[in-house]
């Protein structure tokens, strides 16, 4: 047994009491819609160095653990940070230029490259490093250090601003009071992912403490999360928490397949001072571009709820709640699945679409048959998707052979 493995294990009610926790205090890092997308894949998705050492600290149970989670009160830090994600997707080659050119010189359809939805979709594979740095609910920034360029995006108090040097083009939109409440339902830093994935914390799932770590020269307990369903395809979450302040300066996803992690998140360096009022300034540089934009909103069940989404919980989505119209869920826990019928064909095969985009298809895809007749599953290293001929499609982070039996049991 590690040095400070406990045999508990934290259940659905703990799991509550922990966003109850979340309520009463006042929200961290608060952020407006459109600086969440960019923040849920910067600040919350960052690898740490290297643990450097075992520090000797007094023993805690996983209850206690999150309990210390729960009751963190960090509103000022800045730092380094770092982002590595690998879901195991070939490589585009000529694909992206293709979709690159067809998309114009922004990267998107429409809309400027200091967009945040824009600059979301470098994070989503390789290794980005970062500054982050926030004081309060009403002051963050978040810059994605590239080559010979940054990206910023800035929130002081009503403004939020995107502004990409590389361009020079400047995104702005306002932050209402409303946008700061929808945050307090959307994961944003280590924290945050962290509450999200313990709302999976009931009979399938095991919740332990399993000794300790140093992350960014802090002392820090690891908290592992371990799905007990075989289907899923999450090996374990570790969270390694400052065991000072309770926050979480480090998470990892590890795939049930083994090998590299799917996403490794966690802090470089880390100061809990309060940063300079003038790192949150901004005012655009002569020549910019600058695109006005409307504050995004959080995602809204039809009802007009928000909709919070968890790793492996299927009880977060509730049939005709939110997404395809027919949203419906099989089964619970991290097994669980989405289905919805699309109510047209399946998807072409990459002979049929031909050229780069067909060889893309047909090197994500797997043809498979079972009495739901026949289907393609696209497969990347923790989500995998069947969409069948006639046009069903069933979603999850479980394996192939869970999607295809969840199909066949809806025959």
């Amino acid at each position: 047994m590690a040095p400070y493995e406990s045999d508990d294990s934290a259940t659905a009610a703990d799991a509550e009491e922990l966003r109850s926790a979340r309520r009463r205090k006042a929200a961290r890092y608060v952020v407006p819609g459109t600086v969440v997308g960019i923040a849920a894949a910067t600040i919350g998705l960052v690898p740490a160095l290297a643990d450097s050492g075992d520090p000797d600290l007094p023993k805690i149970s996983a209850q206690e653990l999150i309990e210390k989670i729960a009751a963190s009160d960090v509103q000022q830090l800045s730092g380094t940070v770092k982002i590595t994600t690998d879901l195991g997707l070939p490589d585009l080659g000529g694909l992206e230029n293709s979709l690159g050119s067809a998309a114009g010189p922004s990267g998107s359809g429409d809309g400027s490259s200091a967009d945040p939805s824009t600059k979301l979709t470098e994070l989503a594979s390789g290794t980005h490093t970062l500054r982050v740095a926030a004081d309060g609910e009403n002051r963050q920034k978040v810059s994605l250090l590239e080559n010979a360029a940054e990206y910023s995006l800035i929130h002081n108090g009503k403004e939020v601003w995107g502004y990409d040097s590389k361009s020079n083009s400047v995104f702005h939109t306002t932050a209402s009071e409303s946008d700061g409440k929808q945050k307090e339902e959307l994961p944003a830093t280590p924290k945050d992912l962290a509450e999200e994935a313990l709302k999976a914390s009931d009979k399938t799932t095991s919740v332990t403490v399993e000794g300790t770590a140093q992350v960014a020269g802090r002392d820090a307990y690891r908290l592992v999360i371990k799905p007990k369903d075989e289907g899923s395809t999450v090996g374990q979450i570790t969270v390694a928490v400052d065991s000072r302040t309770g926050l979480p300066l480090k998470f990892t996803l590890t795939p049930a397949s083994g090998g590299s992690a799917v996403v490794d998140a966690g802090f470089t360096q880390v100061s809990f001072a309060k940063p300079a009022a003038s790192t949150f300034d901004f005012t655009p540089p002569k020549g910019a571009k600058v695109e006005e934009g409307d504050a995004a909103k959080a995602p809204e069940h039809s009802d007009g709820s928000e909709r919070s989404e968890g790793f492996g919980k299927g009880s977060a989505h509730e049939p005709g709640k939110g997404g395809p119209e027919g949203l419906n869920v099989i089964g619970d826990g991290w097994d669980s699945i989405a289905t919805f019928d699309t109510g047209g064909q399946g998807v072409p095969s990459g002979s049929e679409v031909g050229g780069d985009v067909g060889g893309f298809l047909d090197s994500l895809g797997d043809k498979v048959s079972g009495k739901f007749g026949e289907g393609t599953v696209f497969k990347t290293r923790l989500i995998n998707a069947l969409i069948t001929d006639d046009g069903k499609v069933y979603v999850g982070a479980v394996t192939k052979d869970a999607l295809v039996k969840a199909a066949d049991a809806a025959k």
